[in-house]
């Protein structure tokens, strides 16, 4: 019995954790560094700037045009 539901839960996708077979899970070691150069105020300034006109932009542009938007011709 035990031989059947080992092999049904090996091949289904929604098995139950307790009739899963063991794994060993492996964990990668992450190894990091300063970095090689600072980044200054304007730099910062300006990325920030860059990401927040490409994420509030289109909603702005469309909120801006709404009512050309409601009108259908």
């Amino acid at each position: 019995m035990s031989g059947l539901l080992r092999t049904i839960a090996t091949r289904a996708t929604c098995a139950a954790p307790s009739l899963r077979p063991q794994t060993v899970m492996q964990r990668a070691s992450i190894y990091s560094r300063p970095a090689k150069g600072k980044v200054g105020a304007v730099e910062t300034a300006i990325g920030i700037s860059m990401f927040s006109l490409a994420i509030l932009g289109p909603a702005g542009w469309i909120l801006s045009h709404l009512e050309e938007y409601k009108t259908k011709e």
